[in-house]
């Protein structure tokens, strides 16, 4: 289940309300929000389908309290209701329950519970938690909980409200995020420090079978197990500000437009003029341990997938290293080969996603050396990795990740040269790439002066049912990422083929009625790119051309300036972003909330 929450001890209604707005691009379906206090007879509880605002519409004025959960859900046990929505209540509504995650064994335990005599109002696998938490003979709420989390499998973050414990809430995580924020008489917890940074900078990120306890004045970690655990608060490097608009329309408009500066971000302080390298200290990877790597497994999902094979063949171009991507969620189950000699790098954006993490874990268990490629700081992917490279997007707000994907293929860039230059790539050569990656940020900034242009041929191709985005070798990444981009964000079916694959199938989709954006990158596969177009023309189809140069054979030509061959693709899919967002906005799309997605998967 992909839902959020917050709590704070002190000021109640509005500051939940708040925190679960600041949640609101993560994606959800329904909100609710509970609250009590040593004063108060148990627990007051709202919940609403819909967004924030429809709950806000529905709390009372005077809904007071001291301690308070409040949540959105991403529905995955039941349908979109009231009685589904986040907090749960036990049948005497003194303990109420909010979850991220999926409880595997959830139906055996509700027939247990079911045969002695519960009956459950709702469809969801939560409402299970707080039968179990409200049914415990323990006499603390920590002993409650902990007795309940060692009866359940499968992922969760929780926050537990008990009205006998009006004072504190107990929280747990196994495979969800749960993150502490720490303030002067008060405290916070969330699963995004998005809905913390207005509030405190200092936070406690909880592990995998940590459990904590807050109340006004302090708050104390422990495991499962009752072993207390040690937890130095870290100060978070985004500021509340950070997660504006900025006077822009939408999160995704003002993230695209981001991407020059935060380019420049994650190239600020780490190249290296003097041996025509980079510095990537968090690594933790030498010089002679880097030369026996023998390959590079790059894991992720989605557009972080997408990254991994730009970065993938720009490893193997630089650094000469057998190099490949492969989508994490697959990579788990199929019992792959663990091989000492290869390099393992896991991409996320959050650093909380689920099949991201759950490889990384496994590939730990094994004996892998695995580094992390991921934005947030602190999170359980950058956790659990033997070293990395944060890329410092920024926060990014809307579900459809833009700079994000641009500042991961930066940092796979970095990598690779760092790569190639431990080994056979010549100081020229990297001297090369650096002038290549100082220019991005300049020609990001042109690409963007193209708006207008891009946005008239928008409102054209939102006529279309489907488009087909093709690319080779180094465009191919591009024409899948550009085409996820369409899907996610206008609702448009798109697929993507590398474009030698054409003549064996897909050339039997293409007539007048079905646009095709070719990535023609002026490299050595120019000519060869130019082929696929013409077998397009001859079978009336119509063409967007991405290129470097005019092509004659395209109807219409976004041109991208040109970088190094290597770092072309890193531009390449710029324009692309803002053809789907221009799309989506003359369809009159929820751009920033795209309907069934979320930005932080954190289920399988």
């Amino acid at each position: 289940m992909r839902n959020r929450r917050i709590h704070r001890q002190a000021r109640g209604r509005s500051l939940l309300l708040e925190g679960l707005q600041r949640l609101e691009y993560r994606g959800y379906d329904s909100a609710g929000i509970a609250v009590t206090s040593p004063k108060a007879a148990g627990l007051k509880m709202v919940k609403a389908k819909g967004r924030v605002r429809d709950l806000e519409a529905k709390v009372p004025a005077r809904f007071k309290g001291t301690t308070g959960i409040a949540h959105t859900r991403w529905a995955t046990h039941g349908a979109l209701s009231d009685v589904n929505a986040h907090p749960h209540l036990d049948a005497e509504g003194k303990v109420a329950v909010v979850h991220n995650g999926i409880i595997d064994n959830a139906s055996d335990l509700r027939r247990k519970l079911e045969a002695d005599g519960v009956v459950f109002l709702s469809e969801t696998d939560t409402e299970v938690l707080t039968h179990l938490i409200a049914r415990s003979k323990a006499a603390k709420l920590e002993d409650k909980v902990r007795e309940t989390v060692r009866l359940i499998e499968g992922t969760y973050g929780i926050a537990v409200l008990h009205a006998d414990f009006p004072d504190r809430i107990v929280v747990a995580r196994n495979g969800s995020p749960v993150v502490l924020g720490i303030g002067e008489k008060e405290m916070f917890v969330a699963s995004d420090i998005a809905a913390l940074v207005a509030h405190t900078r200092q936070i406690v990120t909880l592990d995998d079978g940590e459990m904590a306890t807050l109340k006004a004045d302090d708050f104390r970690t422990y495991t499962t197990e009752g072993t207390r655990t040690t937890s130095e608060p870290t100060t978070v490097e985004w500021e509340a500000a950070s997660y504006d608009m900025g006077g822009h329309d939408t999160y995704m408009h003002k993230e695209i437009h981001e991407q020059a500066e935060a380019v420049d971000r994650v190239l600020r302080g780490r190249i290296d003029d003097r041996f025509s390298t980079v510095h990537l200290g968090g690594l933790n990877l030498d010089a002679r341990e880097a030369r026996r790597i023998r390959r590079v497994k790059i894991l992720g999902c989605g557009t972080s997938y997408h990254a991994g094979m730009i970065g993938a063949q720009m490893i193997e171009e630089l650094a000469r290293i057998p190099a490949d991507a492969e989508p994490a969620s697959e990579f788990r189950y199929r019992n792959a080969v663990v091989d000492p000699d290869t390099l393992y790098v896991a991409v996320s954006q959050s650093g909380e996603t689920y099949d991201v993490l759950a490889a990384v874990q496994e590939l730990k268990r094994k004996g892998a050396r695995v580094l992390g490629v991921v934005n947030v700081v602190g999170s359980a992917i950058a956790r659990e990795a033997d070293g990395g490279v944060y890329v410092h997007a920024g926060p990014e707000v809307c579900v459809v990740s833009t700079k994000c994907f641009t500042n991961t293929t930066v940092a796979f860039a970095l990598l690779a040269l760092h790569l190639g230059r431990t080994r056979d790539l010549s100081v020229r050569d990297g001297k090369r790439i650096i002038e290549g990656l100082r220019r991005l940020p300049g020609q990001i900034a042109e690409i963007m002066k193209q708006e207008e242009e891009i946005k008239e041929l928008a409102v054209q191709y939102a006529e279309a049912r489907s488009m087909l985005f093709i690319g080779r070798v180094r465009g191919y990444p591009v024409a899948r990422e550009a085409s996820l981009k369409l899907k996610e964000v206008s609702y448009i079916h798109a697929e993507a083929y590398p474009a030698s694959e054409l003549k064996h199938g897909p050339l039997a989709l293409i007539e007048p009625a079905l646009p095709t954006v070719a990535i023609v990158p002026d490299d050595d596969l120019l000519e060869k790119n130019r082929a696929a177009m013409e077998e397009i023309k001859a079978r009336s189809g119509q063409i967007l051309a991405v290129a470097h140069q005019p092509q004659e054979k395209a109807d219409h030509t976004l041109l991208v300036p040109k970088n190094e061959d290597e770092l072309d693709p890193i531009l390449m899919g710029i324009p692309l972003q803002l053809l789907a967002y221009h799309t989506a906005l003359s369809l009159g799309r929820d751009i920033d909330k795209p309907r069934n997605l979320a930005k932080s998967v954190t289920v399988e």
